[in-house]
């Protein structure tokens, strides 16, 4: 018993071909992958947004739009970054010249977090904001672009889960063989998404927890590092990784487990502040 994949085309538009001086230019295509990380993007500059408008004001609401750029450069240059170092470093290596071909697909989530931590450190210090202030607020939006970006992954049946031939809502993945799988990028969408969004937005309501800033970021930071190595145990490993240790370690759960203790380290020291 399986339920059948929803086999959505990937292309979520397409604007075809023009010609223009002789030269056909085109096809020109908007993939749902590119609609999740604009959405996410904006979806999270305005909840951004509200967040400011109450205690401890983190920043203003021009200085919302003006972090999105880096927020943005953030997220596109440490994911790619991320995902040359972290999984195909030999690859990359040995052909440098594929690191800029960011249409072949390859971004990593813990290298676009540093990206963006990267981006919130240095955006602080030039405004003179509070640091930790401003990466509560932005750390409260992020599981809005995880919850966007793993139904991508879903659409495009790409990050299947492993083999389950008995569980009842096992998917056929049209390039994950004929057995049924896990749909895991829907169980991320759910932990990363969903569900960290509404225990960072209960925190938020607790003004004990809001005047000590920093705990959110580290809330975050725990959760999604659990979550993400809860997520992984369900997850097919990238075929040219593997498992890292037996069959059970990957790559995601290596790269999470910094992720939570920084979390956990964040929320012990912060916990006196006011």
């Amino acid at each position: 018993m399986t339920i059948a994949y929803p086999d959505i085309s990937p292309v979520a538009l397409s604007l075809g071909s023009f010609d223009l001086l002789g030269h056909t230019f085109g096809p020109f295509d908007i993939r749902w992958y590119a609609l999740a990380y604009i959405s996410g993007l904006l979806v999270g500059r305005w909840y951004v947004g509200q967040l400011v408008k109450k205690p401890p004001f983190a920043m203003t609401d021009q200085q919302v739009d003006d972090f999105l750029l880096w927020a943005t450069l953030g997220v596109v240059l440490g994911g790619r970054l991320g995902y040359v170092l972290f999984y195909k470093s030999g690859f990359y290596l040995h052909n440098p010249s594929e690191i800029l071909a960011v249409w072949h697909g390859g971004m990593s989530f813990h290298g676009g977090l540093i990206g963006v931590v990267t981006a919130i450190v240095v955006y602080s210090k030039l405004n003179k904001l509070d640091l930790f202030a401003v990466g509560d607020v932005i750390c409260c939006a992020v599981p809005i672009g995880l919850f966007f970006g793993r139904l991508a992954n879903f659409i495009n049946g790409e990050l299947y889960g492993r083999v389950a031939p008995d569980l009842p809502w096992g998917m056929v993945f049209p390039n994950g063989g004929p057995e049924p799988r896990h749909p895991s990028q829907l169980y991320e969408a759910g932990l990363e998404g969903a569900v960290l969004f509404a225990v960072l937005l209960c925190l938020w309501r607790f003004g004990a927890v809001k005047e000590r800033t920093g705990v959110l970021a580290g809330a975050f930071l725990t959760g999604y590092g659990l979550a993400r190595i809860v997520g992984e145990t369900f997850r097919q490993p990238d075929s040219f990784l593997g498992f890292l240790v037996g069959d059970w370690l990957t790559m995601g759960q290596v790269l999470s487990l910094p992720l939570a203790a920084a979390g956990l380290t964040i929320i012990w020291l912060r916990r006196r502040t006011t």
